[in-house]
């Protein structure tokens, strides 16, 4: 029997894409299904070079619309599998995600977003938000979690796999090239020792016994001929998706109680606002900060509770307003102004977010 990849815990420094790699080997994934795209090559590179070590699989496929279709496949089997891409790759992999959401397929899908549209930079953006919630036809069924640095991209895949194989709905780690690519401290661990038991896999085909006689058949399908069909199964689909999203939802505050203005960041913007919340602070500003980190189902409810009290919410983000979409469709109502600072494609610092705040005091 292979060794375990991490025994108890450990405190290491390295890049996002590496602390991927780990976590998905942490997670006891089976097989990493992949095709090669910039910022996302890494966590293909360190998988290949651990995987063996301990009895893992690698694909290479020839795109990544095959590496989407092959990791349905996987999973159809049986086995733990993710697939990993960004930007264009993103695109490409929406058709198989789309008949995932549909089949109720629990893929993972690691996502780091670079600079759109087409292919645009290699670097870094936020601009994937609206496709890695939304994408494919279909109504954005999935579950989406957004990271903030290291700890999280390792947190954050193990908890993927649970979540997609708890309630069988697409799942995605939306990170982006910054956190890909710079090194940071983070403990990497067994989800064992912290009392995290992995939800178990199994095969949707070749299931043992007879179809029919000691078994239900299984139905996997992802066309129906009829309207009043698919109009069933959309509606058992939002169904479900609503009944599960209060267990899925999660989001962080900092320094909300008194605050009058509320930043409201996602991702590794959020570590800009969480620095100028402090600054601000320390000037006597009552500023604080909410951070949804499950972009889909999004903290609608608790994000409101704060608009409601606040004065004004500032939106960050490094995209020309995809995730304000996201803010404004979950306050829909609410009478608190929205100020977006929006730099698609492009960092925000600490004092750009201290200048654009102050100027509402």
């Amino acid at each position: 029997m292979a060794p375990k990849p991490i025994e108890g815990e450990k405190k290491v420094f390295m890049t996002g894409n590496e602390a991927v790699a780990w976590a998905a080997l942490a997670s006891n994934a089976d097989i990493m299904y992949g095709y090669p795209i910039t910022p996302q090559n890494e966590i293909m590179h360190y998988w290949t070079r651990l995987a063996p070590k301990f009895g893992r699989s690698f694909l290479q496929t020839e795109d990544e619309i095959s590496a989407g279709f092959t990791c349905c496949g996987g999973v159809l089997a049986g086995k733990r599998a993710f697939t990993a891409t960004a930007g264009p790759g993103n695109t490409l992999m929406q058709e198989s995600m789309s008949m995932a959401e549909m089949m109720r397929l629990p893929t993972v899908l690691v996502v780091t977003q670079r600079g759109g549209p087409s292919t645009a930079t290699v670097i870094y953006s936020q601009q994937e938000v609206t496709m890695t919630c939304y994408g494919g036809n279909g109504e954005g069924f999935r579950i989406v979690y957004s990271t903030a640095g290291q700890q999280d991209l390792f947190d954050y895949t193990i908890k993927a796999f649970n979540t997609a194989w708890k309630y069988r709905f697409p799942t995605f780690v939306l990170g982006d090239g910054y956190q890909s690519k710079m090194r940071e401290p983070l403990m990497i661990y067994d989800p064992e020792t912290r009392g995290i038991e992995m939800v178990p896999t199994d095969p949707y085909v070749v299931k043992p016994g007879t179809p029919g006689l000691d078994r239900d058949p299984s139905h996997l399908r992802n066309t129906y001929n009829m309207e009043d069909e698919l109009l069933e199964v959309v509606r058992n689909l939002a169904a479900e998706y609503e009944r599960v999203a209060p267990e899925v939802v999660e989001y962080q505050e900092f320094e909300t109680d008194d605050a009058e203005v509320i930043i409201v960041a996602h991702g590794v913007v959020s570590r800009a606002a969480q620095g100028a919340v402090k600054v601000l602070r320390q000037q006597g500003l009552r500023v604080g900060h909410f951070r949804p980190v499950t972009l889909r189902p999004f903290p609608d409810e608790q994000l409101r509770q704060l608009a409601d009290k606040s004065r004004h919410l500032v939106v960050v983000e490094s995209a020309y307003g995809q995730f304000k979409k996201l803010v404004t469709d979950a306050l829909y109502g609410s009478t608190t102004p929205i100020i977006p600072y929006l730099k698609p494609g492009e960092g925000v610092t600490v004092e750009e977010v201290v200048t654009e705040v102050k100027k509402l005091f």
